[in-house]
């Protein structure tokens, strides 16, 4: 949370750009867009107040996932396996496929 903190320092009170801020905290240009991003979803600026602690910024910018009668879903991993089946693609098959000037 204190990289979120001085990403947000860098954008809001000393101006800089988001590839000058990636390069002072040693990370992705992405990385700093997406931060600000979630900062700005969440309603947040610069300063972020005293009274906002680190649990309180990282609830924020990453609430809790949806959850089902107190458990949180998870998937029929049957149903994916069947569904990713449907996908996979012979490659012997295509390749015939191409050859053949079906593709």
């Amino acid at each position: 949370m204190r990289k979120i903190q001085e990403i947000l320092r860098l954008k809001h009170e000393a101006g800089l750009s988001n590839r000058a801020i990636a390069r002072a905290c040693s990370i992705s240009k992405e990385t700093v867009k997406e931060y600000l991003a979630k900062a700005t979803e969440a309603g947040l600026g610069w300063p972020l107040g005293e009274e906002l602690s680190e649990e309180a910024l990282e609830s924020l910018l990453y609430p809790p996932l949806i959850q089902v009668g107190g458990r949180r879903r998870v998937p029929d991993w049957a149903e994916v396996h069947q569904e990713l089946k449907k996908e996979r693609c012979d490659p012997a098959a295509f390749v015939a496929g191409i050859q053949g000037g079906r593709v």
